[in-house]
């Protein structure tokens, strides 16, 4: 099986999947909210990629985002603060378990002299 982060996809084949014009993968890329991995004058984007530009194109149009805005609150938070992503989506996000955030369960042991608020 091919890795998520393998790129395999060109821009013609990745622009079918997302269901855009290939011009919107070079605007994006153009914008710096994409890195597709060039050789030459070839694009080649990973499943990573294809899941990141769907994350963009919520946050552009069905939040009302501007290209310039999300650039701007990617300086200040995650991806996932900006696009409201619910934990069930964050879960199979490259970006959210690659930062070590996934809660995990806090198990707190009182001993005999704690108090109780």
């Amino acid at each position: 099986m091919i890795g998520d982060d393998k790129a395999i996809f060109t821009i013609g084949t990745a622009a079918k999947m997302l269901e855009v014009h290939p011009r919107t993968l070079r605007i994006y890329e153009k914008e710096d909210l994409i890195r597709p991995i060039r050789q030459g004058k070839w694009r080649y984007f990973t499943m990573d990629d294809i899941k990141w530009i769907q994350c963009l194109r919520n946050m552009i149009h069905e939040q009302g985002i501007s290209i310039a805005a999300i650039k701007k609150l990617l300086q200040y938070t995650p991806c996932w603060n900006v696009a409201d992503c619910p934990f069930e989506q964050r879960k199979d996000c490259t970006a959210f378990m690659a930062n070590g955030l996934v809660p995990r369960k806090l198990v707190l042991q009182r001993s005999a002299g704690d108090k109780v608020a």
